[in-house]
């Protein structure tokens, strides 16, 4: 599968794998990261807007994407809330359906285990390594270029802003981070610049991611 017809939130799970693990890093709330992805590509795409703080469906439109479409319909059956509160609200189910998609697309393979030797579990697989290579090392050139930001385009200036937050050490160490900071407040307003709602909208879902990070740290996560 090319890499461009990945989701945003599809790019990010990818983007968690450690390669020298063999496994995602950031578990603990890798769930929160993806669905940020998620809610962040349906309000750069239109089919999620701000309404005072709240993320509304703007119509019933599809985007074809199972892990998308399917949060579409949560948002749109369940009450109102704000973008920080589906951030956290039943991430699990996107992140399931993002890993099904990857599933189904070749990109992961699943792996049955048994934790502590007893409970059945299923791992996932990175089957093409050379594709999460490539968005490694395009996530760190965005992030340490000194270039404008207005080069770099929205979905890149998404991936590294929201991979930052959730503290993927794929991406940048948390010294790394710090040192870039400048850079990822610019590729935080890179996001937002077609409107002023979508500036509120990617300021809140990191802000949200951030806190979601943290919070999974300090419980050892």
């Amino acid at each position: 599968m090319p890499e461009g017809s990945l989701s945003l939130p599809a790019k990010l799970y990818l983007l968690a794998w450690d390669p020298a693990r063999d496994r995602v890093t950031g578990a603990s709330h890798l769930h929160h990261l993806v669905r940020a992805g998620a809610l962040t590509e349906l309000a750069m795409s239109g089919l999620l807007t701000d309404d005072s703080g709240i993320a509304t469906p703007t119509s019933d439109r599809r985007t074809g994407d199972t892990a998308l479409d399917s949060l579409l319909e949560l948002i749109e059956e369940s009450r109102p809330r704000s973008w920080k509160k589906w951030v956290t609200s039943r991430a699990g189910v996107t992140l399931d359906a993002v890993r099904e998609g990857l599933v189904a697309a070749g990109l992961l393979r699943t792996r049955r285990k048994r934790v502590f030797g007893v409970f059945p579990s299923t791992a996932y697989v990175v089957t093409d390594r050379a594709l999460v290579g490539d968005l490694h090392e395009r996530a760190r050139s965005v992030l340490r270029s000194t270039g404008p930001v207005s080069e770099v385009s929205d979905e890149d200036a998404a991936l590294v802003a929201l991979a930052t937050a959730g503290e993927l050490r794929t991406v940048a160490t948390g010294r790394e981070a710090r040192r870039h900071k400048k850079r990822i407040e610019e590729l935080t307003e890179r996001v937002g610049a077609a409107a002023p709602a979508l500036r509120k909208v990617i300021k809140e879902v990191r802000t949200a991611m951030i806190v979601a990070a943290t919070s999974a740290g300090s419980n050892g996560g």
